[in-house]
This record gives C-alpha cells, sequence and structure tokens, in this order.
C-alpha cells in the first residue's frame, strides 16, 4: 500500500507539473504584456516552462535544460522555423506639415518610432505625438522625405534581434562548462586513487580525540574536499569516513547526530569557497562574464572564505550547543596509504600544478577555464582517467548549468530580463535592502528547487538590474551575484533541499527536525554575515 501510494502521488506530481509547464509556455503566446517584445514573450514562455518542470521534476532536471536550449534554437535562433525569413512590414511617412508627418497608429510605439535601415534592421527614435488617430500625427526633426518606417511596431523584429543558433548551442561548451569539467576529471581520478580518502586521514590527525575537535575537523576536511569536488560526491565518500565512528557511539548519545549532520552541512558551505565547488558558483560568474566582467579563481577564494569560515565555524557551535555529548575522548583509527603507481603520481603533479595555476590567475593572466583544460588533458593523454572513467563523470549536472546559461542569453537578448525587472520602483529601496530581499528569495527557492535551479532563476534578474540601472547607482553585479550564489548555498533546511542532506538522511542517524533546527540557523545568520561582507568587505577587494 506505501508503494501504490508513493505512485499515486508521483503520477499527480508529474501531471500537475505538466499541465502548468504547458500552461505556461502558452500564456505569454495568447497575452499580450505591454512593454515586451515578441521574442519577449517567448522567451517569457519557455522561462515559466522550465521553472514550473524544474521545480516539480516532471522530467529530470538536466532534461528541461535540453528543452530549453532546444526551443531557444528552434524560436528565438535566426535560423529558427519564425525567424529565418522574417523581415520588418514597411511603409513610407508622409509630410503633413512643414514639421511634422502622419504614420500610421500601429507603427507608433509609445512616443518612439522606427526607422527601418534594411529588411531586419532599425533604428529607434523618439518622437513628439501632436495628434492621435488611425493616422498619429508627429513632429521629429530626425524624419526625412520618403523615410521607410516599420508599419507595425509590435513587428517580431522589433526590439529583438535574432541571434544565430550557435549563441545557444554554445553554452555547451562555455568557459564555465570547461571550468567545471576540469574540477570533475580532478575529483574523479582523487576518489579512483584514493587521494581523496588520503587527504582526509592526514587532514583529520591534527585534531586529536575530543568529540568536539573530531566534529571540527570532519567539518574542516569536507569543506576543503567540497571545495575543489562535488558536494555530493565529498558527502557520499566522507560518509564512508564517518559511519564507522558514529557506530562506536551509544544510540542514545546525541554526538551521533552530530557525526551525521556535519558532513552535509560542511559539504554544503565549504562548497561556496571556490568558483568550481558548485552549481550556483558557475552561473554567477557565467552571467558576469557575459557582462564583460571576469572573476579570477583567486578573487572569488579570498571574497568567499570568510563566510564559509564563519558559517563553518557558527554551524559548528551550533551543533555542539542543540545536540551536547556526555563523551569526554573519542579515538580515531586513521590509515595513511597514498598510491604510488605512476598514474596516480601523474594525479598529484596535475592536481597541484591546477590548483596552483587557478590561485595565481593574476600573476601569469591564464584565465581559469582555460586552465582547467590541464587536467582535462593531462589525465587522459597519460592514461590516469580511461574510457569508463569519463563516462562516469557527472555530465548531467554540465547539461543542467548549460541550460541554465542559455535561459540567462535569451532573457538578456529579448528584453525579458529588464522587462521583468523594470515592473518594481527597485530604486525606491535602499541597496543593502535589495541584497537582502534577493537573498532571502534565493534561500527559500533554494530549500525546495534545486539550487542550481533557483541561481539560474535569480542571478539574471539581478543582473538586469544593475546593467539597466533600476536598482539605483552603485548596484554592484558582482557583489549581488556573489549574495545570490551564497544565498543558494545555505539552503539545507530540509532532506530534500540538497543531495548532501539527502544522504545524510539515508544513514538513518538524523531526523528532519535535526536538519531543520541547524538549517535555519545558518541560514538566517548566513544572510546577515553576507550582508555584512557585502558592504564592509568585498567592496574593498573589488576595488
Amino acid at each position: 500500500m506505501p508503494g501504490k501510494s508513493k505512485q499515486k502521488s508521483n503520477q499527480i506530481k508529474f501531471l500537475t507539473g505538466l499541465i502548468l509547464g504547458i500552461i505556461g509556455f502558452c500564456l505569454p503566446l495568447f497575452f499580450t504584456f505591454s512593454g515586451l517584445s515578441y521574442a519577449g514573450h517567448i522567451a517569457l514562455g519557455i522561462f515559466l516552462m522550465a521553472a514550473v518542470f524544474w521545480m516539480f521534476e516532471t522530467i529530470p532536471i538536466y532534461s528541461t535544460s535540453m528543452l530549453v536550449i532546444f526551443l531557444q534554437v528552434v524560436l528565438l535562433s535566426q535560423q529558427g522555423v519564425i525567424f529565418s525569413d522574417a523581415s520588418l512590414p514597411t511603409t513610407t511617412a508622409k509630410q503633413h506639415t512643414s514639421d511634422s508627418w502622419l504614420v500610421p497608429a500601429e507603427a507608433v510605439d509609445g512616443e518612439r518610432i522606427y526607422i527601418a535601415n534594411d529588411s531586419r534592421n532599425y533604428t529607434a527614435i523618439d518622437v513628439k505625438i501632436l495628434d492621435r488617430a488611425d493616422w498619429v500625427e508627429i513632429r521629429s526633426n530626425e524624419l526625412q522625405t520618403d523615410a521607410k518606417i516599420v508599419s507595425n511596431a509590435n513587428h517580431k523584429l522589433v526590439g529583438y534581434k535574432p541571434v544565430s543558433f550557435s549563441l545557444f548551442f554554445g553554452t555547451l561548451a562555455s568557459p564555465i562548462i570547461i571550468l567545471f569539467l576540469g574540477g570533475f576529471m580532478l575529483a574523479g581520478a582523487a576518489v579512483k586513487y584514493n587521494l581523496d580518502k588520503n587527504l582526509t586521514s592526514v587532514l583529520l590527525k591534527p585534531f586529536g580525540t575530543k568529540p568536539g575537535f573530531i566534529v571540527l575537523g570532519l567539518m574542516v576536511v569536507t569543506a576543503t574536499l567540497s571545495a575543489f569536488m562535488s558536494n555530493t560526491a565529498t558527502t557520499a565518500m566522507m560518509m564512508t569516513v564517518a559511519i564507522p565512528i558514529v557506530a562506536q557511539v551509544a544510540r542514545e548519545d546525541k554526538f551521533r547526530i552530530v557525526l551525521a549532520l556535519c558532513i552535509p552541512i560542511a559539504a554544503n558551505i565549504g562548497g561556496m569557497a571556490t568558483p568550481i565547488g558548485t552549481p550556483p558558483n558557475a552561473i554567477a560568474i557565467a552571467n558576469l562574464g557575459q557582462q564583460g566582467i571576469n572573476i579570477e579563481f583567486g578573487t572569488w577564494v579570498v571574497m568567499m572564505l570568510p563566510l564559509v569560515i564563519l558559517l563553518l565555524f557558527l554551524a559548528w557551535l551550533t551543533m555542539r550547543f542543540l545536540f551536547p555529548t556526555k563523551l569526554r575522548e573519542f579515538k580515531l583509527s586513521l590509515k595513511v596509504d597514498f598510491n604510488k603507481s605512476r598514474p596516480a603520481i601523474i594525479l598529484y603533479l596535475l592536481f597541484a600544478a591546477t590548483v596552483l595555476l587557478w590561485f595565481t590567475e593574476s600573476v601569469h593572466g591564464i584565465p581559469s577555464s582555460m586552465v582547467a583544460f590541464l587536467p582535462i588533458a593531462g589525465l587522459t593523454v597519460t592514461g590516469v582517467m580511461k574510457q569508463e572513467d569519463i563516462r562516469s563523470l557527472p555530465w548531467e549536472v554540465l547539461w543542467l548549468v548549460a541550460g541554465g546559461i542559455a535561459l540567462g542569453i535569451s532573457m538578456e537578448n529579448t528584453g525579458l530580463a529588464m522587462w521583468l525587472v523594470s515592473s518594481i520602483s527597485w530604486d525606491a529601496f535602499p541597496q543593502i535592502v535589495l541584497l537582502g530581499v534577493f537573498g532571502l528569495v534565493a534561500l527559500n527557492l533554494s530549500n525546495f528547487l534545486s539550487n542550481t535551479v533557483t541561481a539560474t532563476l535569480v542571478i539574471p534578474l539581478a543582473i538586469s538590474m544593475g546593467t539597466s540601472g533600476i536598482a539605483g547607482e552603485g548596484f554592484s553585479l558582482v557583489i549581488s551575484s556573489l549574495a545570490i550564489a551564497a544565498a543558494c548555498n545555505m539552503a539545507m533546511l530540509l532532506p530534500i533541499s540538497t543531495p548532501p542532506n539527502a544522504i545524510a538522511m539515508s544513514t538513518g542517524f538524523i531526523k528532519t527536525p535535526d536538519m531543520v533546527k541547524v538549517g535555519i540557523v545558518i541560514g538566517l545568520i548566513g544572510i546577515v554575515a553576507t550582508l555584512v561582507l557585502s558592504q564592509l568587505y568585498w567592496p574593498f577587494i573589488i576595488n
């Protein structure tokens, strides 16, 4: 019976998501929203459909990303079915008096008309409206006799210049995707040759035998590994270290809860530390890159490391307070046996060289995405990573991130992002309030959605507010993007919030209320800490 009930629940969830997603896609196609271009309506439909599908997981979330790219290529690209043969409809403005003209009412967009340069390009000019009827009398010093104007201001080419399909396909091999792939290659090789477990043993030894310091050691090691490996892989690996320790603790002792809970929390927090730590970081960098802003690997670490350290310490204190233990001493058995084979030594050298180059980008000037190709090429050329190893990499994560990048591109190019943020008078709010609002929205959404999905939806909106001037002067694209990415990574309230949480929950050592207690504290304190850093520390680093 429980199995049938769960199956029925999944079917209802699937049908609900499917119906709402289709409605979301079709809604902008049947209703006209003032101020939004024709292409913007299409992009809005894709955006709404993707948001619903990601939320309900109607199809796998990486499949939604692929669907986004497919629809963009078909519906928004220059070679797609809608824009491949599109041309601007034109008419001739009629001179009415010595300084006024008559144009069709459909050609007027507010107090603006469009002069056709050719069949696909135009120039917008501002005009003064003298009289409105079927033909509108306007005044403009920029109009000339026999000037060709666009006869329909709502035409599909107005407000959008179709881009090549390669722009959307290119997201699958964008620099940030290559950066992530390099990180995945290093992480996969580290697991294959037990570098991760050996590093864990080495790093845990200095923390002694006190229960509190053992937990702190587990958190520091987990966070360190999570900065360079996927949070999920780190948690899965560290759980194999923690479970034997938990088994030695009495069932009634709350130290069992702390040992199981500290690992997913540290993995979630540690992922903030580097650009390759989690997908939200990559999405922030990718969106900033589209604005011509490059965040170096080392710069990201310098900006985020204080927040990571603070949150790790606060999480450690919180768990010690909420789940006190009677134990005074606890001995660990830590074995260190580094693989000395030729492939393992090559891995050690490539790992060290890659990390060193990432941290010294400001010295040598090689972008971190280019450096990431060193392990990609090196590990495959030398045979350290075999064909089966490459197949086992989490390619679906790269697809998911690529879809998010593509969605941001279409929102920007069609004017959708600016249209969404211009509906509210954001400049009436202090910028620290705006950051707080964005942070809370990202935090709450990420507790129920994938943090990657949340970052994909929220970061482009914040950037559009900054580039359009809607957020007011001094609104930093870098600070807002980092704040949102950090907030996405702080979401660890529920077992469904992140894969690390789910892995920890599956051990049976912790319950949902345990996770909620710590998640609330980290989320709220984390947002406050982020706001403080955004005002007192991050501007100093940027400048």
